[in-house]
């Protein structure tokens, strides 16, 4: 298996546990918040796509899916085309409303987005930096790992709001 091989294996993974995040839940209980002050499901999954497609974009020199497919239009979201809810309010959190269908569907954009770019990587690619403002700087894979880790750890609590949720 290649490292390309494995960082598509990895990334499917977190698409996978998204789907199954989302799938079947009214777009009320994808807002809700755990004690009403939580990050909701549709926050958590629109958070980890937009590092995903943030970072994937950047480190390849693409517009992001989520302006340059019209992503940002479809959710209507009161927050800047930049924004990807890193050190958000609560109050910010509370504004990201969507439906299980945007957000698989823009999760689902952003995951062909980034197989495309990680098709055929090799260590050299790999070892490229592409953030200089870290001491160290950031190679492409530590960037890469670190979108994996962030995007699970997300992907992990929306699971677990859903486990909440069919409790209640």
């Amino acid at each position: 298996m290649s490292s390309s091989d494995l960082l598509v294996d990895a990334f499917g993974r977190i698409r996978e546990t998204v789907a199954e995040a989302v799938e079947g839940l009214s777009t009320e209980e994808l807002a809700f918040r755990v004690d009403g002050s939580g990050n909701s499901i549709a926050w958590l999954v629109w958070h980890l796509t937009r590092i995903q497609d943030d970072h994937i974009a950047d480190a390849a020199g693409l517009e992001q899916v989520w302006t340059g497919q019209g992503w940002a239009r479809r959710f209507g979201l009161p927050l800047a085309d930049a924004d990807t809810g890193y050190g958000h309010t609560s109050a910010q959190v509370a504004s990201v409303g969507a439906s299980a269908e945007q957000l698989t569907g823009y999760h689902d954009a952003v995951h062909a987005q980034t197989v495309a770019c990680l098709a055929g990587l090799d260590g050299k690619a790999l070892a490229r930096v592409v953030d200089t403002s870290w001491n160290p700087p950031v190679t492409l894979a530590v960037r890469l790992i670190s979108v994996v880790s962030d995007d699970l750890q997300h992907a992990g609590q929306a699971a677990f709001v859903r486990g909440v949720l069919s409790r209640r």
